[in-house]
């Protein structure tokens, strides 16, 4: 009776398996020297904000998981406190994570962040890059940012893609 009963609740299992959602995405792989994907969201004050905006700029574009984690945190506050050479280089920064734009507003406060965040919550700009894709903790797969940083010439183009970010010393890698 037991194997009978087990294999029917394997069987079950299998069927269902069959219809359940895959935790894949297709990936955009980009490469240093592509011009880099058009987005628009908007940032942490509700301002609509685009690639364009940074036309003739350079751009440090970084994706993130979360706002206020150990991680993320000590990425922002590098970013932050060498946030005048990457301005004297003619930089601009934009921060990119799934949160709120509330959530943002309390870790720009929290850290005094001098560069905006743009709220993704739909992870429309994170796909756009590549950012946004499969994950893996305590071996639950999930879906998620992928931490990397695209820095972006005046002209729209990708200079430098970081995908292995060092959290503690990130200027380092960009500067």
């Amino acid at each position: 009776m037991w194997q009978k009963n087990h294999l029917k609740c394997q069987l079950h299992s299998n069927y269902f398996n069959k219809f359940k959602p895959k935790l894949t995405t297709k990936m955009i792989t980009l490469k240093e020297g592509d011009k880099a994907p058009a987005f628009s969201s908007t940032n942490e004050k509700g301002e609509a904000v685009s690639l364009a905006d940074f036309k003739n700029k350079n751009l440090v574009l970084y994706f993130y998981p979360k706002d206020s984690t150990p991680g993320c945190t000590a990425e922002a506050c590098d970013l932050r406190d060498n946030y005048h050479v990457f301005k004297e280089q003619g930089y601009e920064i934009l921060g990119v994570s799934p949160d709120s734009a509330a959530s943002h507003i309390k870790f720009i406060s929290k850290y005094e962040l001098p560069f905006s965040l743009l709220v993704d919550i739909d992870h429309s700009v994170a796909e756009s890059f590549g950012a946004w894709g499969e994950k893996s903790m305590y071996g639950k797969k999930y879906m998620g940012i992928l931490r990397s940083t695209f820095v972006i010439n005046k002209q729209g183009i990708i200079e430098k893609i970081i995908e292995k970010v060092d959290t503690k010393a990130h200027s380092k890698q960009l500067i």
